[in-house]
């Protein structure tokens, strides 16, 4: 009677994996590198006398990494990978286990077996990340121009790492996106300005555990390069041409006292030409001192006028 209701063997080996993995989770984390993770099992009050196993697995390795069972009364735990040393610190009571200073090498498949009657499986999927560097933002036109809508042609661009997208927001609006699976390239993303005037823009680069954001300046990316002078060198060139400017300034206004002083001076002395005149006086006898009476020669009488000719001088 009993071999009607016999079970077949393939549906024994089902029930056997299904009672091996009751209680298996997948719990996918993402983490920041060189933080204390710790990879909660959402259990309270695991039995004293079980086996709590941690088992890394990268690559499809396992690799035993903790092993806490009790023998003879006494809880023994052995730390046993090498890659761990000294940054792993499990909690019995739980089953979570701590994970200090991780790295993006320690990114990988962890199981948790907890072994009583029966065995309980836990999968955690870690995938650790870089920080993401800021994006920066530049012309690619090397044309520069006071018309933005002519000449402005912003490209973002950031270092490439596992998961890293990079954005254009128009205000809080996403515009446009690129990623690439090739992390050895840098990512670059042009921005095709449509509002330049009213809109704010800014460039944001992100993987799941980080992001940094770029605000477009649109006055020192677009802007004509010649209106355009690095603070440092303003400040340079203002201690510079302070001087100079002041001294040129005094240097022309010392020619024109100069020159005035000149002119004043030479109206002044100007050259005193005397003009030659003959006349014939009405009495022209000279009594010399003999008494007689002499006749003087009129081309022997002269009267000399001075006269002040004042020159022109033409600037």
């Amino acid at each position: 009677m009993f071999s009607e209701y016999r079970i077949h063997p393939a549906l024994l080996h089902l029930l056997y994996c299904l009672l091996y993995s009751a209680g298996e989770e997948v719990v996918r984390l993402q983490e920041l590198e060189r933080n204390t993770v710790t990879i909660h099992t959402g259990l309270t009050g695991v039995q004293s006398d079980a086996q709590i196993l941690w088992i890394y697995g990268p690559e499809n390795a396992d690799i035993k990494i903790v092993n806490s069972q009790i023998i003879r009364g006494e809880i023994i735990t052995d730390y046993d990978s090498e890659r761990f040393r000294d940054r792993l610190q499990l909690n019995r009571n739980s089953g979570s286990l701590t994970i200090t200073n991780i790295s993006r090498d320690d990114s990988g498949i962890y199981k948790l077996q907890i072994i009583t009657g029966r065995v309980l499986v836990w999968s955690f999927s870690v995938n650790v990340y870089a920080p993401v560097l800021k994006p920066v933002i530049r012309n690619q036109s090397e044309k520069r121009s006071v018309s933005l809508r002519e000449s402005c042609s912003p490209l973002c661009s950031v270092e490439n790492g596992k998961d890293v997208s990079l954005s254009w927001y128009e205000e809080k609006e996403r515009i446009s996106s690129i990623s690439s699976s090739d992390s050895s390239e840098r990512l670059f993303l042009p921005l095709n300005i449509t509002n330049p005037d009213c809109s704010t823009y800014t460039c944001v680069a992100a993987n799941p555990v980080s992001n940094q954001t770029t605000q477009l300046d649109i006055t020192n990316v677009c802007c004509k390069a010649g209106a355009i002078v690095p603070r440092g060198l303003s400040k340079t060139l203002t201690a510079v041409l302070t001087p100079v400017g002041l001294i040129v300034a005094l240097s022309i206004l010392f020619v024109c006292i100069w020159k005035k002083k000149t002119k004043h001076q030479v109206c002044e002395d100007a050259e005193l030409n005397y003009a030659e005149v003959k006349t014939k006086p009405q009495n022209s006898h000279e009594v010399n001192r003999a008494g007689v009476t002499e006749i003087q020669d009129e081309s022997d009488l002269v009267v000399y006028s001075r006269i002040r000719k004042q020159l022109t001088i033409s600037e």
